[in-house]
């Protein structure tokens, strides 16, 4: 029996298909989605994933088969997500920019079939010379390579695959709640593909989750500005697509476009990343003409917001504001909203619903208030495991909890403070120094628009504290006062030892920051 949630004027049900088609039914001319200039109503869109699903499955790809996916943000990516739900076959979505060779292991690890991605990437892919080893791709991959744009030799154009199929095909409704649906590419530092599992079940819980938190109804359009191959995006499309809503899907992200879409289409929801957010406020400071009246509801996710940025944002966004924290194993795990963000700033929320937060330490001992730990969590949402991995799996959970290799505390309310990744703790002299914490009294000074603390190699206490800066004003900075600063807000075990100024760290596709590079790039320069 399927899982259902009733939330106001919302009824989600457990398969992920089963809401859109039943919307599509109820309200075939409303429109689904639009995508840089390109549109499809609720009738469009489901006659395309009909018919996709069935030549799909015509053409050999069954129940349980892997799909590597390497396609730009479109109405196509949004149209095979759904065919995947509906055929129960797994998605593997990769980074367009990924290299041959790179794309070639994440297809070996991920036991990828068949391919669909755009012609130019396929002719790239289809050439021997450039995989590595020199052994042709197609011969590793057999099954079906497919083109969503043009004709390339090699593979089958989408255009011509959907020929024999009849307008009027009906939804096939293999896929089942347990099944594999999506596996998400991660591999941290260290270059090795660790394929995340995400079943239908925990997808649809994911976008319940977020309906019910921020009271999403059909009335809502949302908007998603981060890449398709990765889950936050891929919740932001299906929960419009759930709750009979609109979807807005931008192609690449810019603070400009993303204020002009949220003014143009009368976007009222969106999760953005911190960085992101950042920029729209600079962006929002520089431009104040934009009418951004439509947004109901804004949510900041994928890393810790500056208080000092959160602050900004709260006062230029009048909206309902949220900042979440979680990872992709378990999507949301706490929620901070914008009444209680004026009081617990520096805090990521409370523990969302139906998610159990816990601090553990070093001997995975539960911690008390206001001690510092490893963040664990409990939650309906919890990923599938690593596939093929189960000693990975394994090693992530504590009894029924994810250990996200986060270290955080909880304060006696039950708010929770991230504090940084447990691997870029800095541990100087014996004494650990959380990156959060010099972070914040850092940015906070007028000449700095940014920061990242890292540990800094020593000889006498093994770790001292350095930090990356990326100036307000790079002519003016001044960096003895803000050294000053430091002396006067900092421990003296806190201090930097180092700065170095920076035109910009070094962030993901996410805006997630790599510390790991600033450490490669500066661990050599002496002090």
């Amino acid at each position: 029996m399927e899982n259902v949630l009733q939330t106001g004027t919302v009824t989600l049900a457990g398969k992920l298909t089963t809401g859109f088609f039943a919307h599509a039914a109820r309200t075939p001319e409303k429109q689904a989605i639009w995508c840089e200039g390109n549109t499809a109503n609720y009738q469009e869109l489901a006659q395309l994933v009909c018919r996709w699903s069935n030549a799909m499955a015509a053409n050999g790809i069954k129940r349980g088969d892997h799909i590597g996916v390497l396609l730009p943000n479109s109405i196509e990516f949004v149209a095979l997500m759904l065919v995947a739900a509906d055929l129960g076959a797994v998605l593997v979505p990769l980074n367009t920019s990924l290299t041959t060779a790179a794309i070639q292991r994440a297809f070996e690890v991920a036991d990828v079939k068949h391919v669909v991605a755009t012609a130019r990437l396929l002719e790239s892919l289809l050439k021997p010379e450039l995989v590595a080893d020199f052994v042709p791709l197609w011969l590793k991959v057999d099954g079906l390579w497919l083109s969503v744009d043009e004709a390339v030799e090699g593979a089958q154009l989408l255009a011509d695959l959907l020929q024999d199929i009849p307008p009027d095909a009906k939804p096939l409704h293999m896929g089942q709640e347990q099944d594999a649906f999506i596996l998400t590419m991660t591999s941290g530092s260290t270059g090795d593909p660790k394929p995340i599992i995400l079943t239908q079940n925990s997808k649809f819980n994911r976008a319940a989750a977020a309906v019910k938190l921020y009271g999403i109804t059909p009335d809502d359009r949302t908007l998603a500005a981060t890449p398709l191959y990765h889950s936050l995006a891929e919740r932001l499309v299906l929960i419009p697509l759930l709750t009979g809503g609109t979807s807005v899907l931008m192609s690449k992200f810019s603070p400009t476009t993303w204020l002009e879409c949220v003014a143009e289409h009368a976007v009222t929801f969106s999760i953005a990343v911190s960085s992101q957010l950042k920029q729209i406020a600079d962006e929002l400071g520089n431009k104040p003409q934009y009418d951004i009246s439509s947004l109901r509801c804004l949510v900041s996710s994928s890393a810790l917001l500056d208080p000092v940025v959160k602050a900004d944002l709260l006062e230029k966004f009048d909206c309902e504001f949220h900042e979440c924290y979680g990872a992709s194993e378990i999507a949301i795990a706490s929620n901070l909203d914008g009444f209680a963000a004026r009081t617990k700033l520096q805090s990521v929320g409370e523990a969302a619903p139906s998610v159990d937060i816990k601090i553990i330490g070093k001997n995975d001992e539960e911690l008390g208030v206001g001690e510092a730990g490893e963040i664990v969590c409990k939650t309906p949402m919890l990923f599938g495991g690593y596939f093929k991995r189960a000693d990975l799996t394994k090693a992530a959970m504590w009894g029924d909890y994810f250990r996200t290799g986060d270290t955080g505390k909880l304060d006696e309310d039950g708010f929770l403070y991230f504090l940084g990744r447990t691997k870029d703790i800095i541990i100087s002299g014996g004494i650990n120094i959380y990156p959060a914490d010099v972070e914040a009294v850092v940015s906070e000074h007028a000449s700095v628009s940014e920061s990242a603390a890292f540990a800094f190699p020593d000889e006498r206490l093994g770790e001292v504290v350095a930090v990356a800066v990326v100036a307000a004003n790079k002519t003016e900075f001044d960096l003895r006062k803000l050294r000053f600063h430091c002396c006067e807000k900092l421990a003296d075990f806190q201090q930097p030892r180092k700065f170095f100024v920076v035109d910009e760290l070094p962030r993901n596709a996410m805006g997630k920051l790599m510390k790991f590079q600033l450490v490669k790039t500066f661990a050599n320069v002496p002090l």
